[in-house]
């Protein structure tokens, strides 16, 4: 399966989650790249729409390899073997880097609002795909720490070994292609795999808000 772009891709994502639509649900993407997509399915299933910013420390061989993930709450969720290979030094300042960033989305992206309460809801965990899963599990734990009642992971396309693994932390996961030989990096299976920029997020953000103003007049 290939996705034109992560709009086609979340477009395609809430028509597989069309079950939770007006349920006690909110949804919650991984910035950058998952916006496109929570804003797609929030949308669509008219569905609240918060966002969990964890970050990846990438190996410093290959950035886009995760050895290490920070929740938004500052725990840090590390592959042991590939971490204790690394500086210590040098992961420690990347922690501090990834936290500072973290903040900076939060209060960038989501200026004046707290996060929303999760407590007795099911959390819908968005992202544009998913390699190592580190990132998405310190995304799980944060759903965790903020109480809801049953995750969702949804996701277009992850490798099998982490959609096993992915299968026993959560609830569910919904993904829309589970290929047996993963081709190495999500942008494989996309036409269009562009950085989203913050201006982008933002815009994403603020019309869906506007939108829902609207509505309710």
């Amino acid at each position: 399966m290939r996705f034109q772009d992560r709009r086609d891709a979340g477009r395609r994502l809430a028509a597989a989650l069309e079950t939770y639509r007006d349920q006690p649900a909110i949804v919650f993407p991984l910035p950058r790249g998952g916006v496109t997509l929570g804003v797609e399915v929030a949308r669509a299933l008219q569905l609240p729409l918060d966002l969990l910013v964890p970050r990846k420390i990438g190996h410093p061989m290959n950035p886009e390899y995760a050895i290490c993930a920070l929740a938004e709450d500052g725990e840090l969720l590390c592959n042991e073997a590939e971490a204790s290979r690394v500086d210590p030094e040098w992961l420690q300042q990347q922690v501090e880097r990834e936290r500072k960033e973290a903040q900076r989305r939060r209060a960038h992206y989501m200026p004046g609002q707290p996060p929303l309460d999760a407590s007795g809801v099911t959390a819908i965990l968005v992202d544009d795909g998913i390699a190592t899963g580190l990132t998405m599990e310190a995304a799980i734990h944060d759903a965790r720490q903020r109480h809801a009642a049953h995750i969702v992971v949804a996701i277009p396309v992850v490798p099998p070994d982490t959609y096993r693994h992915l299968k026993s932390e959560v609830d569910e996961v919904i993904a829309l292609e589970v290929p047996n030989i993963y081709r190495g990096a999500v942008g494989a299976y996309y036409d269009d795999f562009e950085q989203v920029t913050d201006a982008e997020v933002i815009a994403m953000l603020e019309s869906l808000k506007q939108e829902r103003r609207a509505s309710r007049h």
